[in-house]
């Protein structure tokens, strides 16, 4: 089975101004030790606001950290007022991008294409989408949590090469247990993931599944994370909340420690 690197990656979603954020990175990079970063990638997500500014510090101090960015348009430019565009990321030396986020799918109304006119748009532009997938409360005891994460796979990685997908990660995150505190049972967890890595074997071979880095996300925390992290198809964390507290984010990012 190949080699997985787990990746930890920060959502920091509409939270923190740039010299807020400045204060969290710093603090989290004095938290860290040299063998969390052997362990695992660790990336912060800040508001575009911040990304310039965690850029020229991570620069700067030589952090290991990687920077990533919340979303972006599928387009290189145009008339599109108040979006940001995958080359304008790609200059600020963006590593990972989130997309089809469920809360851009539900409040913002993005479909399946959308997600994937990102994702396909953040590869062109060299940079790593994390793919959200994840069903609804309603969807789960409905039995139907399986077919709709395969559904939204299926939409949102449409027209990716195999050689595409070795710089894809998808990030497992059940829309009920976003924000809620509300946390899916580890085996649970790796049960979905388990999934997607077989609906991956399916469209793109044994060893492109082996290889896909497949995220947890939905209240995860200093409390839950070993456990997270010990199951077989985990291969990281989309950490919400937790992640804008530089202590919390350090202890999650230091799991092999706990």
């Amino acid at each position: 089975m190949a080699h997985r690197t787990p990746i930890l990656a920060g959502n920091w979603k509409m939270h923190k101004n740039h010299l807020e954020a400045i204060q969290v990175v710093q603090q989290l990079a004095y938290r860290l030790e040299d063998r969390d970063y052997e362990h695992a990638e660790i990336a912060v997500c800040p508001p575009f606001t911040a990304l310039r500014s965690i850029q020229t510090l991570i620069q700067g101090d030589d952090l290991k950290l990687q920077l990533g960015a919340q979303d972006c348009h599928w387009e290189d430019q145009g008339a599109f007022t108040g979006e940001v565009s995958p080359p304008m990321l790609a200059e600020l030396d963006v590593a990972y991008v989130v997309v089809g986020h469920s809360e851009r799918r539900e409040l913002f109304g993005e479909d399946d294409a959308t997600v994937n006119a990102k994702a396909r748009a953040v590869l062109t532009h060299g940079m790593r989408p994390i793919v959200c997938v994840g069903e609804t409360l309603e969807q789960r005891e409905a039995g139907e949590a399986e077919g709709v994460v395969r559904r939204q796979l299926d939409g949102s990685l449409a027209g990716i090469t195999a050689e595409q997908m070795a710089e894809v990660v998808v990030a497992y995150e059940p829309v009920w247990a976003i924000g809620t505190g509300k946390t899916a049972l580890p085996s649970d967890a790796d049960e979905m993931c388990g999934a997607i890595r077989t609906r991956i074997a399916e469209q793109y071979g044994q060893a492109v599944a082996d290889g896909l880095r497949i995220q947890y996300g939905g209240s995860v925390k200093p409390g839950n994370v070993k456990d997270l992290m010990g199951q077989e198809h985990v291969d990281g964390a989309l950490v919400g909340g937790a992640s804008l507290d530089p202590e919390d984010f350090a202890v999650l990012c230091s799991y092999h420690r706990l």
